[in-house]
C-alpha cells in the first residue's frame, strides 16, 4: 500500500504530543521529559478551563445530567441548561437568538450552508480558518478571496460582481488566530451594506478578549451582521460553539441545518462550564482590555530585543521565522527554558512564513516575559 505521507518532508510532519496538566493552571507537564512548561501555546486566554467556578459547574451538571446528552437537540438532547445558555448569550450579544453546536467546525459549516448555495458568490479573507473554507465548499457557492484585511481589494471585488439570485456573502474573522490581526469590521460592514452583501464573522478567538466587555468586535457595529460564530474552547475554557443571528436565520438553521440536526447535542458539563465562564466574563468586563494592554507590553519588549513586532493588539503574538526547521529549532530552544510555544508551519500558514505562535494568558505569572526574552535572545 502506498504511503501517502511519504512525500512530506521531516520539518512538515506533525506528531500527536501528549501533555498533562501541570501543578499550576498555566503549566503543562511533558511526560516525555521536558518537565513543567509554562503554557504559551493554548487558547485558554482567560485561564478559565481550570477555574474553580467552571469546574464546579461542570461537575454539578455531570452528576445531574450525565456526561453526554444522549441524543440530538431535536430528539432527546435538549436540556434546560442548553436553552438557558442560548438565552444568556443572545442577551449578552444583543442578538435575537443563539443555537449551540458541539464544535466550531460544525458551527461554521452550518453558517455557510445557511447563508449561501450554488447561486451565491462568497468573498472570504485570504487567511480565514479552514472550517470556513470547508463550509463554502459544502454549500456549493462560488469562492473569491480578497487580500487579508484589505478593504480596498474587497470593495473592488464587490463592485465587479454581476447580479445573482442571492446576495453575495462576505466572510472574515474578528481575530485571526495565526496572524494576531483584526480587520476593520465597521469598514467591512459598511461595504457590505453599500453593495447589498451579507456579512458572516467568526468571533471564535475574539469573544471574551476583544470588544466592549469581551463581547467581540461585532458588538456595537452600526451595520447588521447576518451571523456571528463563537466558540467556548478558547476564552471560555470549555468546549463547543454557537451561532448568533436574527430570528429568521436562526429558525432556518434549526429547521434545515444538518450540522445542527444530525449530531449529538453539546455535552451538559460543557454547557454548564461555558455558562459559568460567561458569568465570570460578565462580572469582570475589563479582563479583555487588561490582556490587550499586557500583550502590547510584550510586543514592545520583543521589538526592543530585535524581533519584528508581532502584528495586532490581541493575545496572539506570532514571531515570524520563515524557515520550517528554524521555527522548530526555536520551539525546542524555548522548551529547554521551560516555555511551550508551538511552531506553526505550512499548510496552516502560507509558504515561507513559518512562525512561533506565542499566546498570552491572563493568569501567567509575573516574570514570564523576562523568562521568554532570555530564552529567545536577540534577533
Amino acid at each position: 500500500m502506498r504511503d501517502h505521507a511519504s512525500p512530506i518532508p521531516p520539518a512538515r510532519r506533525r506528531r500527536l504530543r501528549s501533555l498533562n496538566s501541570g501543578q499550576e493552571p498555566w503549566q503543562l507537564q511533558d511526560p516525555a521529559g521536558a518537565g513543567q512548561l509554562v503554557d504559551l501555546a493554548s487558547n485558554d486566554y482567560l485561564g478559565l478551563s481550570r477555574h474553580p467556578d467552571v469546574l464546579a459547574a461542570a461537575s454539578e451538571a455531570m452528576a445531574s445530567d450525565g456526561v453526554g446528552a444522549g441524543g440530538s437537540r431535536l430528539i432527546t438532547g435538549t436540556r434546560p441548561r442548553h436553552l438557558e445558555l442560548e438565552a444568556a448569550l443572545a442577551t449578552w450579544l444583543n442578538r435575537d437568538r443563539v443555537l449551540l453546536f458541539p464544535s466550531g467546525f460544525q458551527a461554521n459549516i452550518a453558517a455557510l450552508t445557511a447563508l449561501s448555495d450554488r447561486h451565491t458568490i462568497v468573498l472570504v479573507d485570504r487567511l480565514i480558518h479552514h472550517s470556513l473554507l470547508a463550509g463554502v465548499r459544502t454549500s456549493g457557492a462560488r469562492l473569491q478571496r480578497f487580500a487579508h484585511n484589505d478593504l480596498e481589494d474587497l470593495d473592488q471585488r464587490l463592485q465587479r460582481l454581476k447580479p445573482t439570485t442571492r446576495p453575495p456573502l462576505v466572510v472574515t474573522e474578528s481575530l485571526f488566530s495565526m496572524e494576531g490581526t483584526s480587520p476593520d469590521l465597521q469598514g467591512i460592514a459598511d461595504l457590505c451594506a453599500h453593495h447589498g452583501a451579507q456579512l458572516l464573522v467568526d468571533e471564535a478567538h475574539g469573544l471574551g478578549v476583544l470588544g466592549p466587555g469581551g463581547r467581540g468586535l461585532c458588538h456595537g457595529l452600526q451595520r447588521p451582521v447576518a451571523l456571528v460564530c463563537g466558540t467556548f474552547g478558547k476564552a471560555f475554557g470549555s468546549g463547543g460553539a454557537f451561532l448568533a443571528g436574527d430570528h429568521t436565520t436562526m429558525e432556518l438553521l434549526l429547521q434545515t441545518s444538518g450540522a445542527f440536526r444530525y449530531t449529538t447535542a453539546l455535552a451538559p458539563p460543557l454547557v454548564a462550564g461555558a455558562q459559568a465562564a460567561l458569568r465570570l466574563i460578565q462580572a469582570h468586563p475589563n479582563w479583555g482590555r487588561e490582556l490587550s494592554l499586557r500583550s502590547e507590553r510584550w510586543r514592545t519588549a520583543l521589538a526592543h530585543q530585535g524581533w519584528a513586532k508581532p502584528a495586532g493588539h490581541g493575545p496572539v503574538l506570532p514571531l515570524l521565522i520563515g524557515d520550517d526547521q528554524d521555527a522548530l529549532d526555536l520551539q525546542q530552544q524555548l522548551e529547554q527554558a521551560g516555555l511551550l510555544s508551538v511552531a506553526i508551519r505550512p499548510p496552516t500558514v502560507p509558504e515561507g512564513t513559518a512562525r512561533l505562535r506565542l499566546v498570552l494568558r491572563r493568569d501567567l505569572p509575573e516574570g514570564t516575559l523576562e523568562q521568554l526574552l532570555a530564552a529567545l535572545g536577540s534577533r
